[in-house]
């Protein structure tokens, strides 16, 4: 009897096991065993599931839903609707909602045909496109990441976030982002293929792909194994990762889930107020770098929930067509990092230099009129006909209700330059850990210098602060991140044992919720003297005291005083080093006659040195104790920029990458001063 049951029991687990290869023989390579019991706020694992933060009520409590939930609703209410339009030479082309699902669905499909495994990587390296956004879903609903890497990466740093994410598939722009993937190709293990979706291929290489050899893979493919992922998907796991820009170390992978990207999407939607396509159809303008977040959240997702229409600008927009597009495409919302305001303001300035002195006056009493504004007064109406409209019609924002601003600290300077015109950009703060946005301003919750309130459903505390109110800002909610990819440590370090995000940002909240950003903990410098000094604040005075001044960097850590780096506004398309026309006009009415900055760091020009040591001792004089006063300061020979290094992609300052750039100036800063010893030893000027 004993060996009868052994038998049976021996068929039966023969049965079972059989039942269970036929099982999984059936469905698709790239689906993901269930989590191990993953059920915390966060992990490191990219096929793990997250607890998500749910609340009670209001928006935090609504349902999770997937990416292609999300998109084959859009379909539904939208599907005739143009999603993304893009200049080809001169002509106008454009996909609607309809054909864009359907291409991202081939997309996955050639993903899936080239061996893309589930949580690996599909890196994209180029400029803002269909094929970038297309690439990035079809990644998503074939079970893949989707990874933007940033066009500004060196080979070596393309080859960290490939390896780092498992990449099967890198998909380039053109040759030239072709070449770095090349360069590296044999340290990716993982690394299947490669689709170049810009200009026609200059080589024929195994497992590179021109975008039509790309798309014609997936055209005749079966629907059932994509849907059977795509079904398999949950509102709690991982879809996307962005990479941090590396200001500090090795850039980390945050892992953002489905739900973290669609709640975000819908919370930033309410609080901003913005229409679905039915009502009235939003248009925004893509151009900032997709790898960042804040342009993935306004070009992609946000605009996929309303309906909206994401046109692509061209690759040189940064360089001085972005306001010929803007003009064509007549945004309705626009987000522009700080430099893109300043380049704006400084050009509007150099064109008010050249006016006549009738539309001078004219132009100085409406932007008076603007910000001290009565928006029914008569001056303001009159102000609006003769001077707003024509403004913002030059700048292509004439349709353009939603001006915002955020990635970098912005100087009151500029936010009172717009207000003055009628254009208040409304400031947003958050990071990539916290999927974009974690305060907005809004028309009706706008005070200048102040990031505004936190989004619906989002917390905000001050960790540990100071008897100013002064402390680090954490958030709470849906939008919080899963984790860094294979990285605990740092996960830990972001996020507490309740599950805040902790920042590395310093402020302090008003009796309204206002939140006003007061300085970074990293940044912080720290005196010799032991004193803290917190940059931004003092470098923006010098900028605004100083209009000559485009950067402005204070050194200073663990040192015995302050002093400072600093360089001059150039055109962006200059000829060498040319000084933008606004810094000229300011050098003529000091008496010199420089128009490059060779010219005036070459023989240290008098007039425009003196200039500068006026602006920084009206800055000193406003210091709150002597260790907060620059002591010394250069003008250095360029511009800072993202290809030198010192910007990152988003225009931030990268200041460890800038004091390894500078180490030579900075120490010349801080050479002890000879004592003489004899007559014949006299000491340096």
């Amino acid at each position: 009897q004993q060996r009868e049951n052994g038998a049976s029991v021996k068929v039966n687990l023969i049965s079972i096991l059989f039942t269970t290869i036929k099982t999984w023989s059936e469905r698709p390579n790239s689906l993901s065993v269930p989590a191990a019991g993953e059920s915390g706020l966060w992990t490191t694992r990219g096929e793990a599931e997250v607890k998500l933060r749910m609340g009670d009520s209001g928006l935090s409590a609504e349902p999770p839903v997937t990416i292609h939930q999300v998109f084959t609703s859009a379909v539904k209410r939208f599907g005739d609707y143009t999603a993304l339009s893009w200049k080809d030479g001169q002509q106008l082309k454009r996909l609607n909602y309809r054909e864009y699902y359907q291409t991202c669905r081939t997309a996955a499909k050639s993903f899936l045909k080239l061996g893309l495994e589930r949580c690996h990587g599909v890196g994209i390296l180029g400029f803002n496109s269909a094929e970038w956004f297309i690439s990035d879903i079809g990644a998503i609903l074939a079970g893949g990441f989707a990874v933007g890497i940033y066009t500004t990466n060196s080979p070596e740093a393309c080859q960290y976030v490939a390896e780092n994410c498992k990449a099967n598939i890198i998909v380039v722009e053109n040759h030239k982002q072709l070449q770095k993937i090349l360069q590296v190709e044999d340290q990716l293990p993982h690394l299947k293929a490669i689709v170049q979706y810009k200009d026609a291929l200059k080589e024929k290489r195994p497992n590179l792909y021109s975008w039509a050899e790309f798309m014609e893979l997936g055209q005749n493919e079966p629907d059932a194994p994509l849907d059977a992922i795509i079904s398999s998907q949950k509102p709690n796991q991982c879809c996307t990762l962005i990479y941090t820009s590396g200001t500090t170390g090795q850039p980390k992978g945050v892992m953002l889930s489905h739900d973290n990207l669609m709640w975000t999407a819908l919370s930033t939607i309410s609080h901003v107020r913005l229409a679905d396509a039915t009502v009235s159809q939003e248009v925004v303008v893509s151009y900032l770098p997709l790898s960042h977040i804040a342009a993935q959240m306004v070009d992609m997702w946000i605009t996929m929930r309303v309906g909206g229409l994401t046109h692509f600008a061209q690759p040189d927009a940064l360089k001085g067509s972005l306001v010929n597009t803007m003009k064509e495409v007549r945004p309705t919302a626009f987000m522009g990092v700080p430099r893109v305001w300043e380049k704006m303001q400084e050009r509007m300035k150099a064109v008010g230099a050249k006016s006549s002195a009738v539309r001078r006056k004219v132009a100085a009493w409406a932007k008076d009129v603007g910000l001290h504004n009565n928006m029914t007064s008569l001056s303001y109406q009159i102000a609006k006909k003769l001077v707003f409209k024509k403004v913002r019609k030059a700048l292509g924002l004439d349709r353009c209700t939603k001006c915002y601003t955020g990635a970098a600290p912005i100087t009151k300077d500029t936010l009172e330059f717009f207000l003055s015109l009628d254009i208040p950009l409304y400031e947003l703060y958050g990071m990539s850990e916290s999927s974009g946005p974690h305060t907005i301003s809004i028309p009706e919750a706008f005070k200048l210098t102040s990031c505004g309130v936190a989004l619906p459903g989002c917390k905000t505390k001050l960790h540990n602060p100071d008897e100013d109110g002064v402390g680090e800002i954490c958030f709470w909610g849906r939008h919080v991140f899963m984790g860094y990819l294979n990285m605990p440590e740092k996960t830990e370090e972001a996020l507490d044992s309740e599950g805040w995000l902790h920042s590395g940002d310093l402020g302090k909240q008003d009796q309204n919720g206002f939140l006003f950003i007061t300085g970074r903990i990293k940044e912080l410098i720290i005196t010799a003297g032991g004193e803290n000094i917190p940059p931004v604040p003092i470098e923006d005075a010098v900028k605004e005291a100083v209009p000559l001044i485009s950067n402005a960097m204070l050194i200073g850590d663990k040192r015995k005083f302050l002093s400072m780096l600093l360089t001059i506004k150039v055109s962006p398309e200059a000829v060498q080093d040319e000084m933008t026309p606004e810094a000229i006009e300011f050098c003529r009415r000091l008496g010199s006659k420089a128009t490059r900055v060779s010219e005036i760091t070459g023989s240290q020009d008098r007039a425009v040195y003196a200039a500068i040591q006026e602006g920084i001792n009206r800055v000193n004089e406003k210091s709150a104790s002597n260790a907060q006063r620059i002591q010394k300061w250069t003008v250095l020979g360029r511009d800072f920029s993202i290809t030198s290094g010192e910007l990152g992609p988003t225009m931030k300052l990268k200041r460890p990458e800038a004091l390894k750039i500078y180490k030579e100036e900075i120490e010349e800063f801080y050479k002890e001063v000879a004592t003489p010893l004899t007559p014949n030893d006299p000491l340096p000027k």
